[in-house]
């Protein structure tokens, strides 16, 4: 099958103008850390805590892992093919434009819409305690909906705004959960430690499987590349700085609130375990601080994705792998078909209940890195990348996802049921997309 000559140089597609450069290596790793810093914390923390116990810090350490070997990969194809299309750009160099790369290129776009979803649910949970004292769906929906209208309004506006807003937020809350961080190990050097149970080898790994959710926001970097100066330079810097930067906050993080809490006021708190966590430390006081945090956190969590969503759809449309409407404007960067993307996330968010889309989220994360690893494997004569760290991410990326996969059809085959749907239907829409337009070469 020919595939049209406009889909054979994915490194060409939808480049910046040489002398348009609005992001630095600080507002790149701005933007990864606030995509990364949000549900990871304030949403995933406690329920990672219930599964892990006392190995959660470890579950979060060795998912940091997996994520820098992973950020080793994209660094690597950003710096070669420094494309606003990211993720898309990597998988067709690896293996071709065609119905492969569309499919995770889907996946990994509607994933994105899925993470926004969950994320702004905790953002409007969170909006609904601190502002009307309250939990009640209704008010959670409103205002999840409303944060959500917000990004879409400031990403399609201005990219150099997305830069300055993400860089005050992810300070901000970095500052809250540093102190936090140093307040908890602070009082738990004072009293006995919290006795809570292991989770044991395969639920260590299992539990691996879905803090990966916590730092998949890295890979929104790669969609940058085309807007900073010297790319091969800026973006590495920027995605190493950025996942380490989580990695040592993640982790001091999990020690305090399982220092701090009971294996039974962790069941009970789970969805707001950080703040839970900030009352035996600094009392009501440090509850609603963290709180605010978390609102902070969350905000920019969906302002980096929002980022990434807007710079991806466009260069899908525009390879044939998303319908042409994703790349005709209605304001701003803010397209017809991400208009209506909206719409329908706005639509699921406010009906579904997405409780176990934590684990599909993070499954449909997973496959999609485990791609670009892939992809960069195939590649690595023209990035100059280690065959030795990019086989030992792939092997280590293979062994969490099919642990977690299992472990999901255990335990929720409702999800795992689903995360089939979900690559099945990104498959379909390349045959329904790609066909058509092969036969008229």
């Amino acid at each position: 099958m020919r595939v049209p000559s406009a889909r054979r140089r994915p490194a060409r597609m939808n480049r910046a103008p040489e002398t348009s450069h609005p992001l630095n290596m600080w507002s790149v790793a701005a933007i990864g850390i606030g995509a990364m810093v949000g549900a990871g914390i304030f949403a995933l923390l406690g329920e990672a805590a219930v599964a892990a116990g006392r190995s959660t810090f470890i579950a979060f350490l060795l998912a940091g892992v997996v994520a820098q070997l992973s950020g080793y990969s994209y660094a690597k194809l950003a710096a070669r093919y420094p494309d606003a299309g990211g993720i898309t750009a990597y998988l067709d160099a690896g293996f071709g434009p065609g119905r492969l790369s569309g499919t995770v290129s889907v996946m990994f776009l509607l994933v994105l819409a899925g993470a926004n979803a969950l994320v702004a649910k905790a953002f409007g949970g969170y909006a609904a305690a601190l502002l009307f004292g309250t939990s009640a769906s209704v008010w959670v929906d409103i205002l999840a909906t409303a944060i959500i209208v917000v990004f879409v309004a400031l990403n399609a506006g201005s990219e150099a705004a997305v830069g300055k807003v993400e860089l005050v937020l992810v300070g901000i809350k970095l500052v809250i959960l540093v102190l936090l961080t140093v307040a908890g190990f602070t009082v738990m050097l004072g009293k006995p430690v919290v006795e809570h149970p292991g989770p044991g080898f395969i639920g260590l790994i299992d539990t691996v499987g879905l803090t990966f959710l916590a730092y998949a926001g890295y890979g929104m970097m790669t969609n940058a590349a085309a807007s900073v100066a010297r790319p091969q330079v800026t973006i590495p810097r920027a995605i190493f700085l950025a996942i380490t930067t989580v990695m040592v906050l993640y982790v001091g993080l999990a020690i305090v609130v399982v220092g701090s809490l009971t294996p039974a006021e962790l069941a009970k708190h789970a969805d707001t375990a950080v703040a839970e966590a900030a009352r035996p430390v600094l009392g009501h006081a440090g509850f609603v601080i963290v709180a605010i945090g978390a609102l902070l956190a969350t905000a920019s969590a969906i302002n980096g994705n929002f980022y990434g969503m807007m710079q991806m759809a466009p260069a899908l449309a525009r390879t044939g792998h998303l319908p042409r409407m994703f790349d005709v404007p209605v304001w701003g960067t803010c397209t017809r078909g991400m208009m209506l993307a909206v719409f329908a996330l706005l639509v699921v968010m406010n009906i579904f209940d997405l409780s176990a889309l934590a684990h599909i989220v993070s499954a449909t994360f997973l496959i999609a890195y485990l791609s670009v690893h892939v992809a960069h494997w195939r590649v690595l004569d023209q990035t100059g990348g280690s065959r030795l760290l990019v086989g030992i991410g792939i092997l280590a990326m293979s062994t969490v996802l099919a642990l977690f996969l299992w472990s999901t059809a255990v335990t929720q085959p409702w999800s795992f049921g689903v995360i089939v749907l979900f690559v099945a239907g990104s498959w379909v829409t390349q045959l329904i997309l790609i066909r058509p337009a092969a036969r008229l070469q």
